[in-house]
């Protein structure tokens, strides 16, 4: 496991050194991501992201495929995630690089999947909703992007054992469960053209 992030994470530095010397002639309007952390947690998310630089906003669509990567709960899960988030860039905005700065994004969450109960071993089927706000940075290196966020919101269904929703986390801090709050936070990685 340990070898297999290292070799990844190489990829990554020699994509990110490599797409630095590389400059675009006109402005790059659409962007693909995957979604760095959601193979760590069961899922592997792909994103299309399409800016529209005169109002300082984009829009994203992310699919996930629950089932594609590491099950960390051991439950087997299977099923699917939508979101929808709509960034509008705050401070400093420059539009020929129309992904690059910090960002404001509401932003709805749908993830419907089965799963094995933790204590029953029952397959049980978790759907939920929720609506978010996030804050974030985008950077973009030549093609190559990166987009951070962290956020919360509510949230609303049928919730899983383990209050994990492959997109968003249910409240369990502090020796307290919600499970109309959500929490949400990560890292993608992508290509702009």
């Amino acid at each position: 496991m340990k070898n297999k992030f290292y070799k990844f994470a190489v990829t990554i530095f020699l994509l990110i050194s490599l797409s630095s010397f590389l400059t675009a002639e006109e402005t790059n309007l659409n962007a693909i991501k995957f979604t760095f952390l959601s193979w760590t947690s069961g899922s592997t998310k792909i994103s299309y992201e399409r800016a529209f630089p005169k109002i300082k906003q984009t829009g994203e669509l992310c699919a996930g495929l629950i089932c594609a990567g590491y099950d960390k709960y051991h439950n087997n899960p299977l099923g699917f995630t939508l979101r929808y988030g709509h960034k509008f860039f705050v401070g400093k905005y420059d539009v020929q690089k129309a992904f690059d700065g910090f960002f404001l994004r509401p932003e709805i969450i749908y993830s419907h999947f089965s799963y094995d109960a933790k204590n029953t071993q029952i397959r049980t089927l978790a759907q939920m909703t929720s609506l978010i706000g996030t804050f974030g940075y985008q950077k973009t290196f030549g093609n190559f992007i990166i987009d951070g966020w962290v956020g919360g919101g509510v949230a609303f269904g049928t919730p899983a054992d383990t209050g994990y929703h492959h997109g968003f986390q249910l409240w369990n801090w502090f020796n307290s469960y919600n499970e109309n709050i959500a929490l949400s936070f990560s890292i993608r990685l992508g290509w702009c053209f």
